[in-house]
């Protein structure tokens, strides 16, 4: 049975719809008008036609192109009542099309309309049918012919309209949805009668549907971009021959009924799919899945908790090798897994179906309601009529607090609200709009509340209890140095849907009337072919310069959590495009679309609890070329159901990983896709950094990280060098606290890693978005971090442009002015406990702290007047958190790899080396930490070094060299890598810690 399981259980009744399940499938969204001036409403006073008796295609036809010649992206409000149409509506992008009523508004497909009698066979894919709604990637007009939508086409949408196929149309379909990001459909009965479907093509997400009739519910083909598909609360009742027949489709299912129908889902045959199912219902079904091709790492199938009532066979495999259930038996799946398996990292992948099928007692099993409802029309607030003005210029920021202070549900119609501080959301508030292009929150660039040098700044933070925000699009701008976009604690009830985070892709502009359609092109003038010569070189940027400089767009944090739905982070001047930190509130995500983001698409630390549902990442070639998609540390109990990875085409670079995990255990992979067009892909899906181990496939139905894996040896040999994380680009910094933690930087990338002691795993510590130069620790192990900070362009200080023209007193000659000033070196802390809590440390006159117990100074200096600057001690200094700790403001601060800390008066010695004439300085230490050379006889010596409390010095030049307290060699260590940054750690100091090039090593000394 090729480790199928054939099953045999009994059944008593069949499922039923719940009451509950019908009142949410048929009861209107928006019983009563949402008023938007800037929107657009069908009515007959306005496109002349008669409600219910005229034909309105060429009206509605004529408003929904109105609304993109005028608007470009925008909302059509379709009031309750029933519509005829005999022909193709085009729907262009970025246009919505949303019902409201007591009931919803219907549109029919009036009998025997002509051309939707006969299938064009001569024609393949879409082409042969004919639609009700056909979702367009241009505006449709005498002279534009319908292009399809496609994986540039966002924003467009249908929600709260019912469809209906009249007798005598056979080849009708009520809708084509063949559209990317934000587009979506929801909140609809899709009866297609004797028609052939209810939907044809599946693009994003769709949200509680009920399909009737039709020959198939959905013909669902590969999305246009390629990734997953989204369907949550959705039923399908009398198919002809199946609810969806799937053809290259990844389809992800959330709380799914089936009845009455031959097969519920049908894999084409001969064509690989990647299905994932979980809390389903399949009643009166012959069929419950018909797989298409036999084992093929592409071809992925999972099954979760599905309930099965006369159901005969539960999977069909090609090869006739079937899960069964005879018509006679309630039977509970619990899970069916079919593909390429590994039950944890240790094990190796191989193609079988595991399958756990118990019998049910239950006859009725629906599920409860995935997404939550929006309150009622009735009950919002419209913040125009408060006041705000949603032009763009006008600050609306105590107009909307004052709102939110004081009234529950907050409707945004169209428009671009600016705001200048945070908007605090209080418990119970919910913030709705209908369009996240239309409707946005927006800070102008440098914004001062926003701006310069400093710990993250939302624009918009929710309370701790229960909050909404739909439909609205929230933008940074370019250069806000603190900003994110939103920052999540609200609690499991919550629920963030339909929201756009602003800035690279998927950006549209208002019209120029006169220049509409050729918006999305280029002119003939920029797309001219320029050629490079050395008497005319042409330089490209490459970057754009504002890129992630920002904070992370959403962050979830404090115990967050809920349902997020229909989100994507797409801007690159952000950290990341998510963020989640220290929560096992659960939460679950469906349709999130991680892009373009130059470091990570996604971050999650200390999270458990979670679930993910096509979660997608997509990486460009200028801007993600660096990227790593994903970093989870110290989570648990998370789950992956249709994950993907994209490369696009133009990527001409490799990427080692694509998930980087630390610390974890529990975390389950549902079919997993990871592919590009060319050669560079992410070679290794998933990785262990600390324990060495990979899932090796880049397409599989499960994989199971389990935390119980047997990693790499350490064997820790004294004299041995063992590699503990690799895949570094440069990283610098290396300091240990008290506890015997290590913590070193990578500047270009931002980053900050920390070794545990306790658990010997290295991971990502922070990502904060300024550079780091080097790492100390004061008294109370607060990590202290010297980066760069450049002037964020448009930032007035006292009506200036934030600058830092005047170069400190000890100026190095050798370094500065070379193509490398402007910039200044600042200093931040982290609280050990807490890697979220980012303070900027005062800047103090030295001569003015009163006790000092540590002073902080760089272990290397790159000048001519070593002698000199080795023995100040400058003006200023910035003041750690312990308030005992200074480190004084010197200018190598801004080139150093490494720091030290010193004591007054210490009696051990003290090293700094001179780089450019290779000599390490034996120093002395005042009562004020000042200190003095004592000689230079150590002729040894670039960038590391640190001193055992015996005196002993290690110190790096290509090898390590080890001194005893006299200065004289006792012994040397030949390495891999040429070592950058080193320091003393573990028990007793018996284990030196040093970073190379693109690795971190340990290696006991004694």
């Amino acid at each position: 049975m090729k480790g199928r399981l054939h099953l045999l259980i009994c059944c008593l009744l069949f499922v039923v719809v719940s009451l509950q399940g019908q009142t949410v499938i048929t009861k209107s969204m928006y019983e009563t008008r949402p008023e938007d001036d800037d929107a657009y409403y069908f009515i007959p006073e306005k496109y002349v036609f008669k409600l219910g008796e005229s034909d309105v295609s060429d009206a509605l036809q004529r408003a929904i192109n109105q609304v993109k010649t005028e608007k470009n992206f925008g909302v059509l409000f379709i009031p309750e009542g029933k519509y005829r149409i005999s022909k193709t509506i085009y729907i262009p992008p970025a246009i919505r099309l949303i019902g409201y009523g007591k009931r919803r508004p219907e549109f029919i497909l009036t009998k025997n309309s002509p051309g939707f009698q006969n299938e064009n066979p001569m024609i393949g894919g879409g082409e042969r049918y004919n639609y009700m709604f056909w979702f367009t990637g241009n505006l449709v007009t005498d002279d534009q012919q319908p292009r399809d939508a496609n994986a540039g086409t966002f924003y467009s949408a249908i929600s709260n309209i019912n469809f209906t196929i009249e007798d005598g149309n056979p080849c009708a379909i009520a809708l084509r949805a063949h559209f990317a990001q934000h587009g979506f459909v929801s909140h609809s009965i899709i009866n297609a009668g004797k028609g052939k479907a209810g939907m044809y093509d599946v693009g994003n997400e769709m949200e509680n549907l009920l399909f009737i009739g039709g020959e198939y519910g959905v013909m669902a083909n590969r999305t246009s971009p390629g990734w997953p598909m989204m369907m949550v609360d959705i039923m399908f009742e009398g198919q002809r021959s199946a609810a969806i027949v799937a053809n290259h489709a990844d389809l992800t299912i959330m709380n799914m009924e089936v009845k009455n129908t031959p097969i519920a889902i049908d894999m084409e045959q001969g064509v690989p799919n990647r299905i994932y199912l979980e809390e389903g219902n399949l009643t009166n079904v012959d069929k419950g899945v018909v797989v298409g091709v036999d084992y093929n790492a592409t071809n992925q199938l999972n099954i979760v908790n599905t309930y099965c009532s006369n159901v005969r066979i539960a999977v069909d495999f090609p090869n006739g090798d079937d899960v069964v259930g005879l018509n006679h038996g309630n039977y509970h799946i619990l899970n069916i897994t079919s593909g390429l398996i590994m039950d944890d990292l240790n094990d190796n992948s191989n193609y079988k179906t595991v399958c756990d099928i118990v019998p049910s007692q239950k006859s009725s099993n629906t599920f409860d309601k995935k997404i939550p409802l929006l309150p009622p029309v009735t009950d919002w607030t419209n913040i125009k009529d408060l006041g705000a003005k949603g032009d763009g210029t006008t600050d609306d920021t105590e107009i909307i607090q004052n709102a939110i202070n004081t009234h529950r549900n907050i409707y945004f119609p169209t428009g671009w609200y600016r705001i200048t501080k945070t908007l605090k959301m209080s418990p119970g508030t919910n913030l709705i709009g209908f369009h996240p292009f239309a409707t946005q929150l927006v800070i102008d660039e440098s914004t001062p509340a926003f701006s310069g040098f400093g710990s993250p700044v939302p624009m918009v933070e929710s309370s701790e209890s229960n909050n909404i925000i739909n439909g609205i699009g929230v933008s940074t701008g370019g250069y806000n140095y603190r900003a994110v976009g939103i920052k999540w604690m609200a609690d499991k009830n919550s629920f963030m849907n339909d929201i756009k985070f602003v800035g690279g892709h998927g950006t549209m502009r208002k019209p120029n009337l006169n220049t509409i359609g050729q918006q999305q092109g280029w002119s003939s003038e920029n797309s001219r072919l320029r050629i490079s010569s050395p008497t005319n070189p042409i330089a490209t940027q490459g970057l754009d310069l504002a890129w992630d400089n920002q904070y992370w767009s959403l962050w979830v944090t404090n115990g967050g959590g809920g349902v997020f739905k229909d989100i994507w982070t797409a801007s690159t001047y952000a950290s990341a495009g998510l963020y989640v930190s220290n929560t096992s509130t659960p939460g679950y995500i469906y349709a999130m679309s991680l892009e373009h983001h130059v470091r990570y698409e996604c971050r999650l630390d200390n999270v458990s609890n979670w679930k993910f549902y096509a979660f997608q990442f997509e990486e460009e070639s200028r801007e993600g070329k660096d990227c790593q998609p994903m970093e989870i540390n110290k989570c648990n109990d998370l789950m992956f159901a249709n994950m993907w990875f994209y490369r696009v085409i133009r990527v001409n670079t490799p990427r080692p990983y694509g998930i980087k995990i630390a610390d974890s255990y529990n975390i389950d992979f549902r079919n997993m896709r990871n592919w590009t067009q060319v050669l560079y892909l992410t070679e290794l899906p998933v990785y262990d950094m600390n324990k060495d181990l990979s899932i090796y496939p880049l397409d599989f139905a499960r994989a199971v990280v389990t935390g119980k894996e047997t990693g790499k040896q350490h064997e820790n040999e004294i004299g041995i060098a063992e590699k503990l994380a690799f895949g570094f680009e440069f990283p610098t910094g290396a300091v240990a606290d008290s506890k015997g933690n290590v913590y070193f930087c990578e500047n270009r990338l931002k980053k900050i890693y920390k070794y545990d002691a306790k658990t010997g795993s290295v991971s990502l510590y922070s990502d904060y978005p300024w550079k780091p130069f080097s790492l100390a620790v004061d008294t109370h192990d607060n990590l202290i971090v010297i980066c760069r900070y450049d002037p964020q362009p448009g930032y007035l200080i006292d009506g200036k442009q934030e600058a830092f023209t005047t170069p400190l007193p000890d100026d190095n000659p050798m370094y500065s002015g070379w193509g490398n000033s402007g910039w200044v070196a600042l200093a931040y802390s982290i609280d050990p406990d807490k890697p979220d809590n980012m303070q900027v440390l005062p800047k103090v006159k030295t001569s003015e702290v009163s006790y000092v117990k540590l002073v902080i100074y760089p272990t290397h200096r790159w000048r001519s007047d070593f002698d000199v600057v080795a023995k100040s001690m400058p003006e200023t200094s910035f003041l750690a958190p312990d308030g005992v700790t200074i480190i004084p403001e010197t200018y190598d601060l801004g080139r150093s790899v490494q720091l030290m800390a010193v004591t007054p008066s210490q009696q051990a010695p003290v090293y700094m080396s001179h780089e450019d004439l290779k000599v390490t300085a034996k120093l002395n230490v005042d009562d004020k930490g000042k200190l003095s050379i004592i000689h230079k006889d150590i002729k040894r010596g670039e960038y590391a070094s640190t001193t055992a409390a015996d005196g002993t010095l290690y110190l790096a030049e290509g090898q390590i060299f080890v001194f005893d307290s006299y200065g004289k060699e006792i012994r040397r260590f030949n390495v891999h890598g040429r070592p950058i940054s080193m320091i003393l750690g573990g028990e007793n100091e018996n284990t030196l810690f040093y970073t190379t090039g693109t690795s971190f090593y340990r290696m006991r000394i004694k």
